[in-house]
């Protein structure tokens, strides 16, 4: 049976999850484990990713992130080639290290956010890294540090998680560490990583009493939530993919984009496309950017190799020319 491609989408919730391959190690020492990390905080910035949570376990690492306009594929390849690069050059090695297939959960915020900040945070607890919870509030190579206020780096988003327990920084912290201990008897939670049914309904009993009662399911591994959540995720999925698809059989090509852009902002066409900085046309190119990656279903990478920008170039004009389009109130289906 083939492979389902990724479901990805602006603000999206996502599980992380990358192995090495046949499971051996990706980290040798903290050298390679603050190399991950330092790349990891510069992808980041460029892409304006927010993270939530994460671990590094010795043949692992989680993340919880939140999308932006570039999608998760591309930020985990900048991330992944380079640290594989490094390592292979550090331990003389040649070939793969990671999985080629890394696990990327989309997943239903309001009934799983936090769970997952707990599972993830607990995980290096979990595969016997550090002897007890205590220590794991000192671990250096997981997030649950940073939100407690242990240690900090200047990627990951510990506010947001903060303001799920209350106002005040202090409280928050406190009612957060208690949340997370509570945790540490509920073993490995199968249901938030294995199969998509069992998954979003936590666990076989679940499943059952819904199919006895009658109870109709939607599950698909790519998704962590309920029957309806899944469900409203594959129709958006598939109408983002049917309008790039749709563009495309009509005969739109990136060419006819521009000259539609180039024609509302009154520049030439040649220019949006051509590489170099042009400040008269950044307008026009931003929204140029942000109608190709959304609506087009071009990648960034590619963008950015067709009109000779950086892909962290590419990423600020997409989010720069959606706010452009709002605020004008320009609509490609309107245009073309």
């Amino acid at each position: 049976m083939p492979r389902q491609s990724r479901i990805d989408a602006p603000g999206a919730l996502h599980h992380i999850i990358v192995r090495g391959i046949e499971r051996r190690k990706i980290f040798h020492n903290d050298k390679d484990r603050n190399a991950f990390l330092d790349r990891i905080g510069v992808v980041l910035k460029e892409t304006s990713k927010s993270c939530y949570a994460w671990t590094l376990i010795p043949n692992h690492v989680h993340f919880l992130f939140r999308t932006g306009t570039i999608p998760i594929a591309t930020v985990k390849r900048r991330v992944l080639t380079s640290y594989a690069v490094t390592f292979n050059r550090r331990y003389h090695r040649h070939g793969h290290l990671f999985q080629n297939r890394y696990k990327s959960i989309l997943c239903q915020e309001d009934r799983y956010f936090l769970e997952l900040i707990r599972y993830i945070h607990l995980n290096p607890l979990r595969a016997g890294l550090i002897k007890d919870y205590n220590a794991l509030c000192r671990y250096s190579y997981s997030g649950h540090s940073v939100v407690l206020g242990e240690r900090k780096n200047d990627w990951q988003d510990t506010e947001y998680v903060l303001g799920f327990f209350g106002i005040k920084r202090g409280v928050a912290r406190r009612k957060y560490r208690r949340y997370v201990q509570e945790g540490v008897e509920w073993g490995r939670r199968p249901e938030l990583v294995g199969g998509g049914l069992i998954r979003s309904f936590g666990g076989w009993q679940e499943v059952k009493r819904l199919k006895d009662e009658g109870v109709r399911v939607k599950e698909d591994e790519r998704i962590l939530g309920d029957s309806c959540f899944v469900l409203e995720v594959l129709r958006e999925a598939e109408e983002r993919f049917q309008r790039g698809y749709a563009l495309k059989s009509q005969g739109y090509t990136i060419e006819h984009l521009a000259k539609r852009v180039a024609d509302i902002f009154g520049v030439d066409a040649k220019d949006i496309l051509k590489a170099g900085k042009y400040r008269e046309i950044a307008a026009a190119r931003s929204v140029f950017c942000y109608w190709a990656v959304r609506e087009f279903n071009m990648s960034a990478t590619a963008l950015a190799e067709r009109i000779g920008m950086t892909q962290p170039a590419v990423s600020i004009s997409v989010q720069r020319g959606e706010k452009i389009a709002e605020g004008m109130g320009l609509r490609l289906d309107n245009i073309l």
